[in-house]
């Protein structure tokens, strides 16, 4: 049985998933425990070379399936060789998305192409029993998430946008599928991704002590 406590954040384009997962790693450091920050993918020398592949370039250069297969690759190589050795250690792990952004992307996104038997045989082939302790989904209007997370990013063809750049009608079915799959478990907690940074923190900071510090 594992020792540390894994949470994971969620959510759409632009949600601002990174700044809250930094704020929550040193809010958790200052009060000594010892916190591994990571991210899928891109959290291994494999998961990075995977990233490249899968978030930058043409949006039509590989269909759903093939998505779901580097998604599944990439997360069985983080959990193998990060997650799961830091928690037996008794570090808390936080990773920024994990396998419900496969599901809510591969199978919401593209409206239901990949069957979700098959994202859930994925899982259970490369992931086992496993689940997060915490899941933190952060929610926006698809629009307004889009409009920072392009201005992040910028224009270059070498940056991440490949699936921003995917039309409107493809964020809007992400979403609706993040907030399906949080009423399946009731370690999901959806916030709201429009307040502010120092208000959501707070939230974040609230939920994680009542749900893993107070038990």
């Amino acid at each position: 049985m594992r020792k540390g406590r894994f949470i994971t954040f969620e959510g759409g384009e632009g949600t601002g998933k990174t700044t809250q997962i930094r704020l929550l790693t040193d809010y958790l450091q200052a009060r000594g425990i010892d916190v591994l920050a990571t991210k899928e993918p891109g959290g291994t020398e494999v998961g990075s070379e995977l990233r490249r592949i899968l978030c930058t370039g043409d949006k039509d250069k590989m269909d759903a399936v093939a998505e779901a297969l580097l998604y599944y690759a990439d997360r069985r190589v983080h959990m193998q060789s990060k997650v799961l050795p830091a928690l037996n250690e008794g570090r808390w792990v936080i990773s920024d998305r994990f396998a419900d952004s496969t599901m809510a992307y591969q199978y919401y996104g593209y409206d239901k192409r990949v069957p979700k038997e098959t994202l859930e045989q994925l899982y259970a082939m490369t992931v086992g029993d496993f689940h997060p302790d915490l899941t933190v989904i952060l929610d926006i209007d698809p629009q307004k998430g889009l409009a920072r997370s392009l201005k992040r990013n910028g224009s270059a063809a070498e940056q991440e946008i490949r699936f921003e750049s995917r039309e409107l009608a493809f964020h809007e079915n992400l979403r609706r599928g993040f907030l399906e799959i949080a009423e399946s478990a009731p370690r999901y907690a959806v916030l709201d991704a429009d307040k502010s940074v120092d208000e959501l923190h707070r939230e974040i900071v609230k939920i994680t002590e009542e749900r893993l510090m107070h038990k």
